[in-house]
């Protein structure tokens, strides 16, 4: 990320801190401090503070873990009551009472309500390991290797996540080929000159097309690191279609798009589907603990036991948070509509500031939602302009060309406002008035 060097913002961001044993110690692979160098101390609802007493509105949600903001008093409570009471931390997939508890809501919450009828692994607790369970679990139901994924997915750091997504410079950190893996064009990728899945579509009937069938095809609803590229609902209806005429099983990759992000806890809802297999992660403990869900059909319940497994599946303070959560947030339709509403406002304000600029346009879903823009470095200098004027906010897309807005889905109107106000005086610096309405 890159700054302009006019008055408005500095070359060199703030730090706030002391931060060289980072620089001394830490891998240079860290990359989020590098555009934040400031050493943040405290965090509360939609605001962190860093150690020099500034604070910056979060439109970032630890890219998408707080959907539910920071420390959020309803979540900490039980947490830290947990805590004092001694009971079991750390439990593999032993029984407990805080497994029983949040496997008790998430039925009666979210998987009843919806008519969805999915068994729950625990995998290990990250995003990627969901998608690696996925994988390999499809890959033993069906007895094929090959999984088709899109142009400009992402799917985790993990060999076989990897292998399953489109962005180059992550692909070359794996260091071995990456294989049993094609990419497919995601929605309008050609921009409306090819029908949708006309190629895999004739490929599957055509028996001398040299394509073997797949085992899965997984997905994203909104492309939360390729660009923020939102999948019509249609179109994504229209790709379970096609797996269920030819017996190929659909993975949604719901880690960042998931947990209320797009409006609805799962961001496939609304396209009328049922996918075969879901991976959630992130904001599925509520609270920014580690903690990940595979789901799928009671048929593909096909591992033996043990055979995959870890260590840090039974995480059961995330159980506590995740329980809590789902109680306070979902148990009817209230914060639903209210994440709804506020997505309205975010993208109207987005859509004002996108349309002071020739070729920028708006992108995502919800509050996953962006501006892109046709200068490739605009967006890392707004980013950056934002930092200094204290909004936490990021990029996407293979070339960082969409400003990426993300904030907790607890964030208030008038917060919403003043990251807009950032973002919009923000562009200001970089680009000019534009044409201002």
């Amino acid at each position: 990320m890159t700054t302009t060097t006019d008055n408005t913002h500095t070359d060199t961001p703030q730090t706030g801190g002391d931060i060289s044993i980072f620089e001394s110690l830490e891998s240079q692979v860290r990359s989020y401090c590098r555009n934040w160098p400031a050493v943040m101390t405290h965090s509360q609802g939609s605001t962190v503070t860093s150690e020099d007493g500034r604070e910056f509105l979060d439109f970032f949600a630890g890219a998408g873990a707080l959907n539910y903001g920071h420390n959020n008093p309803a979540l900490l409570e039980p947490l830290l009551d947990y805590l004092r009471e001694g009971r079991i931390l750390h439990s593999l997939d032993m029984h407990t009472s805080a497994k029983r508890d949040f496997l008790q809501a998430f039925s009666d919450l979210i998987l009843k309500p919806r008519d969805l009828d999915y068994k729950v692994m625990f995998p290990g607790p990250t995003g990627t390991n969901s998608v690696e369970a996925a994988l390999k679990l499809a890959r033993k139901v069906t007895g094929r290797q090959h999984v088709l994924s899109f142009t400009n997915a992402f799917h985790g750091m993990t060999l076989g996540s990897l292998a399953v997504t489109g962005n180059s410079m992550k692909r070359k950190g794996a260091g071995i080929p990456l294989t049993n893996s094609s990419k497919i064009p995601y929605d309008d990728y050609f921009n409306g000159a090819v029908d949708d899945f006309m190629w895999l579509e004739r490929v599957l009937q055509d028996s001398g097309s040299g394509v073997d069938k797949p085992a899965a095809i997984i997905v994203e609803s909104v492309q939360g690191e390729g660009g923020l590229n939102g999948a019509r609902l249609e179109w994504l209806k229209a790709l379970s279609d096609l797996c269920r005429e030819h017996d190929i099983l659909l993975i949604v990759d719901d880690v960042q798009a998931g947990c209320g992000r797009t409006g609805t806890f799962f961001s496939f809802e609304e396209a009328g589907f049922t996918p075969d297999i879901v991976c959630l992660s992130k904001s599925i403990s509520g609270f920014g603990l580690p903690m990940a869900l595979t789901l799928f059909r009671p048929e593909l319940d096909q591992f033996e036991p043990g055979e995959h497994n870890g260590t840090f599946r039974g995480h059961n303070l995330a159980f506590v948070t995740g329980r809590v959560a789902l109680e306070k947030f979902w148990a009817d339709e209230t914060f639903q509509n209210e994440v709804q509403a506020k997505a309205d406002e975010l993208r109207a304000g987005l859509t004002k500031i996108a349309e002071r600029y020739e070729g920028a346009s708006v992108r995502g879903r919800g509050f996953l939602t962006g501006i892109f823009f046709p200068d490739v470095e605009a967006a890392g200098k707004i980013a950056a302009a934002a930092y200094e004027m204290g909004l936490l906010v990021e990029t996407s897309g293979p070339s960082d060309e969409v400003l990426k807005t993300m904030p907790p889905l607890t964030t208030t109107s008038e917060e919403l406002a003043s990251g807009l106000a950032i973002i919009e005086k923000a562009a200001v610096s970089v680009l000019g008035d534009g044409n201002p309405a």
